[in-house]
């Protein structure tokens, strides 16, 4: 069953923050030194790694109410399932981001919903 539009961009902009904040929290105790740009509904994490670093790019689509990752390991398409945002392969967001960004900064990185 599809959210309505408004409880959709609560749920998508509450992971946009909570992304926000960890990276907040990490760069106030040293752990790791990621940028965060956000515009709007799409935010960027430049991650610090081997050579010259990546990025990933976590979008939010409201006409398919979805969240969109892009990554080096590819890209990735979440619904809300009634808990939480999974992908096809029934990946949860957070612990598919955490892979992605651990892989990525040569680190192992934690995201929480």
């Amino acid at each position: 069953m599809p959210l309505s539009d408004a409880d959709y961009l609560a749920k998508s902009h509450a992971v946009l923050a909570r992304i926000e904040a960890q990276v907040d929290g990490w760069l106030e105790d040293d752990v790791v030194d990621i940028d965060t740009h956000r515009t709007g509904g799409l935010l960027e994490l430049s991650l610090p790694g081997p050579g010259t670093g990546s990025k990933i790019v976590i979008n939010t689509q409201p006409p398919l109410q979805e969240i969109w990752l892009a990554a080096r390991a590819g890209g990735y398409h979440f619904k809300w399932d009634g808990a939480q945002w999974s992908d096809r392969e029934g990946q949860e967001f957070f612990a598919r981001l955490s892979r992605c960004a651990s892989e990525q900064a040569g680190q192992a990185l934690t995201f929480s919903a």
